[in-house]
């Protein structure tokens, strides 16, 4: 999909003077100087009108379509295009278990235009497609690509608060009860925040690249807003770390739980093993002569039989005393 944007003054006929202009971003149908082309799951047809009308070299638009893609920053020689890659984060719902992961998403900063490619639509630039950012302007594309930067920083603080509601309500659920839906979640959640912390590391170290101002040239304001992007990012990770952490301690509370209840019912089931075992015993030394209460000869000799039973009852309570006070019931 391709669309194409472009910053348009919504009060440039104010009579007052010395008033700043105000822009608003509105979407059109050709590309011109200082217009933001946003490409996700483009076909080959609108990345080849892109490299043809922008001189932007093919392999800029196809790294960001590689998932497996790591951020960074690159630089054509010959056009001085840059291109700065980072990880954005995404969520998956399956039934009721919601997994996150991220991809790439490309930044291509030419002369005149920016370009943005990504294999999935992202939500993080609707604030920018809706006007929801403050002070946007597009010709100012070292400004609106750490804008872009932001929202992707905020996004990633969104899903981990997220994250942090779904992992309260696990832990709500498994006290009540333990159940594998709930294990699943937990490792859902353990897998996502594992991904986090690679990207959120990785996206680190793109924007201390810019921070150095080596490779896109940064203005006084420019710097303010990337240290904000900076301190949004370190608080993310951050937070994915705690999270991953307490991820990992919550699922060993509850193996151990699991393990703890299993040795219970096995310490339960080896009691009551031993306590019918010892009478099955004492019975079977005497199951051969003892006469039964239906047998013709119990009437003259049934105390054999008394015996037993008192014996075998005894024996019980016996075994069943001495594993209460061993606590194996």
């Amino acid at each position: 999909m391709l669309e194409i944007y472009k910053s348009v003054a919504v009060n440039k006929n104010s009579p007052k003077a010395g008033v700043k202009p105000i822009h608003k971003v509105e979407k059109q149908e050709e590309i011109t100087n200082d217009c933001w082309i946003n490409l996700y799951s483009p076909t080959e047809t609108e990345i080849s009108r892109i490299e043809q009308e922008l001189n932007i070299p093919q392999e800029f638009l196809r790294y960001p379509l590689d998932e497996e893609e790591r951020p960074r920053i690159d630089v054509d020689d010959d056009t001085g295009i840059h291109l700065i890659i980072v990880d954005i984060p995404y969520s998956n719902r399956d039934k009721d278990i919601i997994s996150y992961d991220t991809t790439p998403l490309g930044i291509i900063v030419t002369d005149f235009n920016i370009v943005t490619v990504s294999l999935k639509e992202t939500p993080i630039l609707d604030h920018l497609i809706e006007n929801r950012i403050k002070d946007l302007f597009i010709p100012f594309r070292t400004r609106f690509t750490i804008q872009i930067l932001l929202g992707v920083a905020r996004e990633y603080l969104r899903l981990l608060r997220f994250i942090d509601k779904t992992l309260d309500a696990s832990e709500v659920k498994l006290a009540k009860e333990i159940s594998n839906k709930e294990l699943y979640k937990l490792l859902e959640l353990s897998k996502s925040l594992v991904y986090f912390t690679s990207s959120l590391k990785s996206n680190e170290a793109v924007l201390e690249k810019l921070m150095r101002g080596r490779t896109i040239k940064l203005y006084d304001e420019d710097e303010d807003l990337l240290e904000d992007v900076v301190i949004e990012y370190k608080q993310a990770h951050e937070m994915a770390d705690i999270y991953a952490n307490i991820v990992g301690n919550t699922t060993d509370a509850y193996a151990s739980i699991i393990n703890n209840n299993v040795n219970d019912i096995m310490k339960v089931m080896t009691a009551a093993t031993i306590c019918l075992t010892i009478p099955d015993l004492i019975g079977s030394f005497f199951g051969q002569n003892c006469p039964m209460p239906w047998d013709e000869g119990f009437a003259a000799n049934p105390m054999p039989f008394i015996m037993l039973t008192i014996a075998c009852i005894l024996a019980f309570f016996i075994a069943w005393i001495v594993l209460r006070k061993k606590k194996m019931l």
